[in-house]
């Protein structure tokens, strides 16, 4: 029997897949989270499903700070095009190898800081996960600024943050990095800045929903109706 046939007919399609294109790769950022808390992916790739279905039938999205992108190919089962960002080069070029193969003709991966300026061009939708905690608190207005630029007048922007309800139970080294991080007020406040129509979604886990915010380990806020273009 040939050892590269299946016994059941119906998976010898991926078995030909995985040999004729090779595994799927991940990146520094998700490769470090299934080899030190696997679970950790699961909630990862929760965001971007929750973004992939409020952003859906969008043509032409950005993400903010995409790291090594690899919740990108959930957001495109949803959108027509997404244009990835980071300050990164080295993760940048990263993801650049693993997703251009399997997507270059509807993602393309540019080395941009949004503290620096918007995008010169506008898109319709605009999502940022666990990337504002990141910034200094001085600067997270220019933040939310420069994506409000970066968006058309009936554009969507979605961010998505640790809260800071929930510091107690980070680690040490979330801790570290995580220098601003948010209540549902303040991510509100932060937003309706710019949107004027605010709405935040607890999240648990892999949960998203609506319960009670103090108790949510990570919250999104969907801002919608930018409140002055310039």
């Amino acid at each position: 029997m040939d050892k590269n046939v299946t016994i059941e007919s119906q998976n010898q399609n991926q078995i030909d897949t995985y040999y004729h294109r090779g595994p799927v790769a991940m990146g520094p950022w998700t490769s470090h989270i299934w080899r030190s808390d696997p679970r950790h992916l699961g909630f990862l790739l929760a965001r971007y499903k929750f973004c992939a279905k409020m952003l859906s039938c969008k043509s032409d999205a950005l993400e903010v700070g995409c790291g090594d992108a690899f919740g990108v190919p959930i957001v495109l089962q949803e959108v027509n095009s997404i244009t990835c960002i980071d300050f990164e080069p080295l993760v940048l070029e990263e993801a650049r190898r693993n997703m251009e193969l399997e997507f270059a003709d509807r993602c393309n991966f540019i080395e941009h800081d949004i503290l620096a300026k918007p995008m010169p061009r506008r898109f319709d939708a605009v999502y940022s996960l666990d990337v504002i905690e990141h910034i200094p608190s001085e600067k997270d207005e220019l933040f939310i600024t420069n994506i409000a630029a970066s968006l058309t007048q009936d554009g969507i922007c979605i961010i998505g943050t640790p809260n800071i309800e929930s510091t107690s139970h980070a680690s040490e080294a979330s801790q570290v990095g995580h220098i601003n991080l948010k209540s549902a007020a303040t991510l509100r406040q932060t937003l309706q800045l710019h949107f004027i129509n605010v709405f935040l979604f607890s999240m648990n886990d892999e949960v998203i929903h609506t319960g009670y915010y103090a108790m949510a380990h990570y919250l999104l806020g969907v801002g919608c109706g930018i409140r002055t273009m310039k």
